[in-house]
């Protein structure tokens, strides 16, 4: 039997967050809902509040089964239109911490306590 899921894999927005949330990253999913023949998969927000560094994930945009990250913050830290193409979340870790787009403090509302399997972002009171 074939499992046509997508566990644990880049390219799923869940294990995307999961991962920069264990590397103490404030994440925010803002969208998966693009059209069926739209290359876009789904966006997130890094370090909310701060950088607001938007990823957005590709996938067949130029070639098919490829997997590519675009980074948009407006220009402040990355080029307009700035991708990677990597299937390595340390990749992208990397290039966040390049960018001097830090982790977040445990004092942020944006902070979310992995050990404790949180599911979505509470912010604090």
């Amino acid at each position: 039997m074939i499992n046509n899921r997508q566990k644990n894999k880049i390219r799923t927005p869940g294990y995307f967050i999961k991962r920069l949330r264990d590397n103490k990253y404030g994440v925010i999913r803002m969208f998966q809902d693009y059209g069926e023949h739209d290359p876009r998969r789904w966006t997130v927000m890094i370090d909310p509040g701060r950088s607001s560094v938007l990823i957005t994930c590709y996938t067949n945009k130029e070639f098919n089964n490829d997997i590519m990250f675009e980074f948009n913050d407006g220009g402040a830290v990355f080029p307009k239109n700035y991708s990677i193409k990597t299937e390595s979340i340390e990749v992208i870790v990397q290039e966040l911490i390049k960018r001097n787009i830090q982790p977040i403090s445990t004092d942020s509302e944006f902070f979310v306590d992995v050990s404790k399997n949180t599911a979505s972002i509470t912010p604090k009171a």
